[in-house]
Order: structure tokens, then sequence, then C-alpha cells
């Protein structure tokens, strides 16, 4: 156990409130940048890198999770934290400047280290430091900085994109960075005994880092720069499976293994990060595509893009803030039955997305999943934590959300191949309809679609031919958004049965 009795309440307050700092700088890139999509798209190009900006973001995050849970049960959790938002910050800065896609991706690699450590230091000090009884509701506090990022982020992103630039997006978070060093460094200490006996899996880490760059870079580029069964696609596919072969072997040969396969003989630990993993496929897959269906199939504005964005970042937040109150009244497996159905309801009310949807429909389908999210997340990382012993608390907390996060990357590497070929194939046929100097200007770039400009060129029949091309290029999203949603659904409805686990609260 964690030996918090030395605490005063002024020292756990601030310790709290720095922790939630850098979680904020994290939740406001996340949010912020859904909205400004489209308009980095129209600026650099890259249409074909488009699902790289947030999978080269995950995919770091991804494996930094771990490998910071690992590190926090091992060095100074504070230093740790300075290295991590160091990281985050500079490449903020490198972001704002990029002078094309290909750099704005590695510049989000960066961005997503320096994010894993934030997210994964994050949860464990909260668990370290909450009082006896109150653990659900300390860790949801983390919700309320969603909750205020929710309200900020995605209006911010629109009324940025607006009125100044996308690159304001990664720039403004160079003062939030400096506020998050400074009071992290003054006011966070360690209060949890470190294990001299961890060791650091680069051998696992390594691996995996290839197993998911070569499963993403397979599922993006298959079907359109390569076909499925060309000689690429599966030699891509074989080095994957054999990367993942080779870190499952590497895993059981470890002393200390990044991600001990011993841990998912628990059915608490594999059911409920199989859960988050497949809940976080979902949203964050709608997170990254329904700006695109929203600008190009409803033809609105960046500024309404985030508006309505907001419902789904505001629903994650609110279910979660919601829950942490309650938690002690019933168990976490109905809660998580309770947010499994409500991502299966949006999602299946996303296969319905037409041109003709109104904005109330979308805001109304995205708060129902991100209520969903939020039920969902934060009763599964209860379960984890309870699955596994105090002392591999650090492990426990950052597994869960490394399969979170790998959930969101998958889920949008794999909409992403689909969206880009469904999407270009369809524009392909739609623009041989339009007058030769829109037919030009797209054939030249598909990006100009979400030019305003070039909009502001469309009469209201070219305008409604390419809002359906639009729509049913991102249909093949929304269906995989619904598959993700009914697999959570079912490993929340297979998770062991019990009345409330107090071990869960301590």
């Amino acid at each position: 156990m964690t030996d918090t009795s030395h605490i005063d309440n002024r020292q756990r307050i601030w310790i709290i409130g720095a922790t939630l700092m850098a979680l904020f700088l994290g939740a406001m890139d996340a949010l912020v940048i859904t909205a400004a999509m489209p308009s980095i798209i129209s600026d650099l190009g890259g249409l074909d890198l488009y699902a790289w900006v947030y999978s080269a973001y995950f995919l770091a995050r991804a494996v930094s999770l771990p490998v910071f849970g690992k590190l926090a049960d091992l060095y100074d959790t504070r230093k740790l934290f300075l290295v991590s938002i160091s990281l985050f910050l500079l490449a903020s800065a490198a972001a704002g400047a990029s002078p094309s896609m290909a750099f704005l991706v590695a510049a989000r690699v960066v961005q997503g280290i320096g994010a894993g450590g934030n997210f994964a230091l994050v949860y464990i000090v909260l668990s370290d430091v909450a009082l006896p009884g109150r653990r659900a509701r300390t860790l949801s506090l983390a919700s309320s900085i969603w909750g205020i990022s929710s309200v900020i982020g995605p209006s911010l992103g629109g009324f940025i994109v607006t009125w100044f630039s996308w690159r304001w997006i990664f720039y403004i978070n160079v003062p939030l960075g400096i506020v998050s060093l400074f009071v992290i460094g003054i006011y966070l200490r360690e209060f949890r005994k470190k294990n001299p006996e961890t060791r650091l899996d680069l051998v696992g880490a390594c691996l995996l880092t290839g197993f998911i760059l070569s499963l993403l870079t397979l599922f993006i580029s298959g079907g359109r720069t390569h076909a499925w069964g060309s000689t690429w696609s599966l030699s891509m596919a074989i080095l994957a499976l054999g990367l993942g072969i080779g870190f499952i072997f590497a895993e059981h040969r470890a002393a200390d293994p990044i991600l001990n396969p011993n841990f998912f003989k628990s059915r608490l630990f594999s059911l409920g990060n199989g859960a988050a993993f497949f809940a976080s496929f979902a949203i964050f897959a709608l997170f990254a595509y329904s700006p695109l269906f929203v600008q190009g199939a409803l033809s609105r504005t960046p500024m309404e893009t985030g508006l309505a964005m907001l419902s789904l970042s505001l629903g994650w937040s609110m279910g979660s803030l919601v829950l942490g109150r309650v938690m002690h009244r019933f168990s976490e497996k109905p809660a998580a039955l309770a947010g499994g159905a409500m991502l299966v309801t949006g999602g299946l009310m996303t296969l319905g997305f037409t041109p003709n949807t109104t904005m109330t429909t979308c805001f109304l389908v995205f708060l129902i999943m991100g209520l969903g999210m939020g039920f969902v997340t934060l009763s599964t990382l209860l379960l984890v934590q309870g699955s596994l012993s105090d002392k591999d608390l650090g492990v426990s907390t950052s597994s869960h959300q490394f399969f979170r996060t790998l959930g969101g990357t998958i889920g949008v590497g794999v909409c992403g191949g689909l969206v880009t070929t469904g999407l270009v194939n369809r524009l392909d046929s739609a623009v041989q309809s339009l007058p030769p100097q829109l037919f030009l200007q797209l054939k030249q770039s598909t990006e100009n679609l979400f030019k305003p400009e070039f909009q502001a060129l469309l009469t209201p029949d070219s305008r409604a031919v390419l809002e359906e091309a639009v729509a049913g290029g991102l249909g093949s999203a929304f269906w995989v958004v619904a598959a993700a949603s009914i697999l959570c659904l079912v490993l929340a409805a297979a998770l062991p049965a019990g009345e409330k686990r107090d071990s869960l609260e301590n």
C-alpha cells in the first residue's frame, strides 16, 4: 500500500492540481486538433497522411505509456513529469511550424511520447495520493479536466482556424507547458516507495513498436497505395505477425516484461483492458473522421465543426464525473455495461448519417457516444487496478492507458485506409459532373474540397454531388465504429459479476 498518512490536505491539493494541469496539456491538444484537421490538409496537402497525424501521435503514446509506467516504479515521478512535459512542449512548437504533412507527422510522434508520459503519470499519482475509500472520486477529477478541455478545446480550435491560423492550435501549448513545468517542479513530491528491482524491457518496447507500426502501415496503405493482395501488403502482414509473436516470446523471457503475460490470466485485467481497447477504438475513430463528415458532407464551417465535436468530449467528461460520484453505490460491471450500451446506441445511429443529417442529430449522437466512453473508461480502470496488487499499481494503471491508446491508434489507422480509399474513389466519380474549373481544382488536389474559397464556388447541384460523395466515402468509418462498440459491450458483459470491491477504492 502507498503510505500517504503524512500528506496534509494542502499538500494533497497542490499535488492533485499539478498532475491535473499536466493532463490538461494533453487533453487540450487532442481536442483542439480535431476541428482543425480539414484546414490543415487544405494548407499542407497530403490527404494520404491524414490518418498518420492521429496514428503517429497515438502510436508513440501507446508505446511510451507502459514505459513510463515502468519508470514510475523505479525513478522519481517529478523528474519524469518534467521530462515528458518538456518533450511535449518542444514538439508542439515544432508542429506549429510544420512546412509539410510529413514534418507534422514527425512532430506528432514526439508529442505522443510526451503525452504518454503525462497520461501515465497523472493517473498513477492520483491513485497514490487518493484518500482511503475515495480512489474513484479522485480519479474522476481527471474527467473534470476533460470537461474543461471539452468546452474550450473544440470551440477554441474552430475559433483559431477561423480567425487566425491552424498553427496556433499547437503554439497555444507553449504557455500551458511553461505553467505545468513550474507548478510540477515546485509542488510535486514522491510518496511511493520505488522498486529497485524494476528493469526496463527495451526489447519488448522495440518489438511492440514495430508490431503496431507495421500493422498501422498495412491498414492505412492497403487498398490504396498497394493492393491488399500485393507482395508489399502480404510482406507487411507477415512482418506484423512476426513482430507480434516475437513480442509475446520476449515478454515470457524478460525478467521484468513491459506487459507481463501472467497478468492476462486475470479475467478482470484482460476483459477490462479489452473493453477499454474497443471503446477507444470506436471513440477515436469517430473523433478523427466526424470533422470530415461535418465539414465535407454537411458543408459546415470549422467553428461549427468544433461545436459539434464539443458534445462528444463533453459527454465523455460528464459520464466519468457522474460515475465517480455514484460508484460507491454499485459494482463496476453494471457501469461498464451501461457505457457499452450507450456506445452501441450511438454507433448504430451513425449508420444513418447522410448529407441531410441535422447538426442537432450529430450533437445528440456524439453526446451519447461520449457518455458511454466516460462510463467504460472509469469503470474498467478501477477493475484493472483492483486485479493486481498495489506494488504493480504503475503497471496496472499504465496498461489500461496503453490499451486505450492502442485501441485509438488502430481504430484511426483501420478507418484511415478505408476512408481514404472510399473517399478518393467516390470523389473521382463525382468530379466528372463538375464544371471544368472545379473539376481541375479537385483533380489537382483533393484537399481543395475543404477550402472555403473552393466551396464558395460550388453551385447547389455541385455541392450536393460532392456532399453525397463525402458521406459515402466516410460510411465505412461509421460501420467500423458500430462494430467496435458492439465488441466493447460483449466484453463488458463477460466481466466477472460480483459485489462492489472495496479494494478498488483503497
